[in-house]
């Protein structure tokens, strides 16, 4: 297992990230140009508790190989205490297999315990079944069901 530094996403990390988007087989993605991506960037740090994170590999390269993003929530109930969900995970094709999700996704189990979250969720499409056989090995648990409405516009 390759060892990667994963840190917190700086803007002139959107190109890569976004190619990672478009790298995605089985799932493709509609994924935002540039300047649409660079736009949205300035809304992150509006919300206090959302983290895009890259891992990266070791210098010199440091080519960034994975990403993800982490949302913490504050809630009413649970007495008050916080939930994480993690979104928009994703591992260049290439790299695939060489234990860079499991590392991503060690270290949103540490940010969400870090902020005292009762629970870490996330969501994944129905088809994809290495994914959900991946996220199983980590010892995520099918949980409920999902509703969603995705034409809201």
């Amino acid at each position: 297992m390759t060892h990667l530094a994963i840190r917190e996403a700086v803007e002139s990390d959107l190109e890569d990230v976004l190619a990672l988007y478009e790298g995605i087989e089985d799932s493709p993605q509609d994924v935002l140009s540039l300047p649409e991506a660079h736009a949205l960037w300035a809304h992150f740090a509006r919300y206090p508790s959302y983290r895009l994170w890259v891992a990266c590999e070791p210098a010199p390269n440091g080519a960034v190989v994975g990403s993800y993003a982490l949302l913490v929530m504050h809630n009413l109930a649970h007495r008050g205490a916080p939930s994480a969900i993690v979104e928009d995970v994703v591992v260049a094709a290439h790299r695939q297999g060489q234990g860079i999700g499991r590392q991503m996704m060690a270290h949103a189990m540490e940010r969400a315990r870090e902020a005292g979250c009762y629970k870490l969720a996330l969501s994944s499409n129905a088809r994809r079944a290495g994914a959900h056989a991946f996220y199983e090995s980590l010892g995520f648990a099918q949980h409920g069901l999902s509703f969603v409405i995705e034409s809201l516009t």
